[in-house]
């Protein structure tokens, strides 16, 4: 199995689900650079400390890709000073609105109807493959960035899981990252302190049961079926990485390169 370098991250006390990609293995045997590439969960919520933290990271561009809901639900990023902030959402704000509704305030018999029986998992394949499918305009703009002079970039959505978590695989498909590697790290958002913290309407016991934890987990879990779907549509769409990133994202063996050089030791 793929090893990665042990992490030194922080545990930051308003942020979750903060990580240094650097470290993971190419398929050429170089390795990610270290304190280039980061990801993590909304920034909304950052104390002072985190604050002092990500400021001295030297980061160049934030990538933030909540939409108007999640920023209303958790509030805007802090402000870093001299740090680019690039609101690139990806997922409309009224897509799903409902549903997330739902989740948060309904009842466990209403919970059972939209999650039960494996819907709640294959919402999220659904959803994943929708991505790479109709969001490439905003994953082409995320690497030409990088190619240019986008460096050191944090990419965080919400959970720092979902839409992040597909912008950091998509990036590490560029660079070449083994890709059982990029896997891992994306299972990495399970660890308990990473964790999104599941949030709903009633403070109750019965709002966070046994049963109603259950039929969100697949929501709130970062799960290889997931990652696997958006790799398989990859393949489906465009026949492979390369066509994908040439033919769905613009991106040339030139920008690739640029790109390399950049992100990799």
């Amino acid at each position: 199995m793929t090893q990665q370098i042990p992490s030194t991250e922080p545990e930051l006390a308003g942020v979750r689900n903060f990580r240094d990609v650097g470290g993971l293995p190419t398929t050429d045997g170089r390795r990610v650079r270290q304190a280039v590439l980061f990801r993590s969960g909304h920034l909304a919520h950052a104390t002072e400390e985190d604050t002092k933290f990500l400021d001295s990271l030297g980061l160049h561009t934030i990538f933030d890709f909540r939409n108007a809901a999640d920023q209303k639900l958790d509030g805007r990023d802090v402000a870093l000073p001299g740090v680019r902030n690039v609101n690139l959402p990806l997922s409309d704000p009224a897509d799903g609105a409902g549903f997330w509704k739902m989740v948060r305030e309904g009842d466990i018999d209403e919970l059972r109807t939209i999650l039960a029986d494996g819907k709640a998992a294959n919402r999220m394949i659904t959803s994943y493959r929708a991505i790479i499918k109709e969001r490439t305009a905003e994953h082409s703009r995320v690497l030409h960035a990088l190619a240019e002079d986008s460096v050191p970039v944090l990419m965080h959505c919400a959970a720092g899981k979902d839409r992040a978590g597909l912008s950091i695989a998509v990036t590490l498909l560029a660079l070449e990252v083994e890709r059982e590697a990029i896997v891992t790290d994306y299972l990495e958002s399970n660890a308990k302190h990473r964790r999104y913290q599941v949030r709903r309407s009633s403070s109750s016991a019965s709002a966070y049961s046994p049963e109603v934890m259950e039929l969100l987990s697949p929501l709130f879990e970062a799960r290889t079926e997931y990652l696997t779907a958006a790799f398989e549509t990859i393949e489906e769409t465009w026949g492979g990485v390369d066509a994908y990133l040439e033919q769905g994202l613009a991106v040339t063996p030139e920008t690739r390169e640029r790109l390399r050089e950049r992100l990799l030791d």
